[in-house]
């Protein structure tokens, strides 16, 4: 993933105002190892029902504000929706995002079973051993990155439809 700036987070919001965007807290953006995400995901220390995600759509940074479910999961496993890895249930959370532009503004959401930390990209480079007749490690990780991206844009087009 190409980096992003203070300025690209904050100017990308497609589902927050100017105010909001200038009050989100951004992570350490320096400690980011961007080669090796396909998305900047993180929650609001402050808020913890808040979160965040950015990257780059079409050529141009995007950015969503996220809201976290206060009820969850218990027991059993849960599979997020963008890196499609099952988990014990208490490590995946329903987050919303209210929609861009005119349907936001009249309230309407959409909604997803994301990974809790919003971590995807880092759990999805747990290569897996290999075995004789399969494929390498890195042609795992490299599938399961582009099947990554490719959830994240249709979620992501779901918050930007009818915008």
């Amino acid at each position: 993933m190409k980096p992003l700036t203070d300025a690209d987070i904050r100017e990308s919001l497609v589902n927050a105002d100017p105010a909001e965007a200038q009050r989100m807290p951004l992570p350490g953006l320096h400690e980011v190892l961007w080669a090796e995400r396909e998305y900047l995901g993180w929650r609001d220390p402050g808020s913890p029902q808040r979160g965040y995600l950015a990257y780059w759509r079409d050529g141009r940074p995007v950015g969503v504000v996220l809201r976290a479910s206060e009820v969850r999961l218990q027991t059993g496993s849960a599979i997020c929706s963008l890196c499609n890895t099952p988990q014990p249930a208490g490590q995946v959370t329903m987050f919303t995002a209210q929609r861009a532009g005119r349907a936001g503004e009249r309230g309407d959401s959409v909604g997803t079973y994301i990974c809790s930390d919003l971590a995807c990209s880092l759990l999805i480079r747990i290569a897996p051993p290999q075995y004789e007749m399969q494929p390498s490690p890195d042609e795992v990780v490299a599938k399961r990155a582009s099947r990554l991206a490719e959830r994240l844009d249709v979620f992501v087009g779901r918050v930007l439809e009818d915008a």
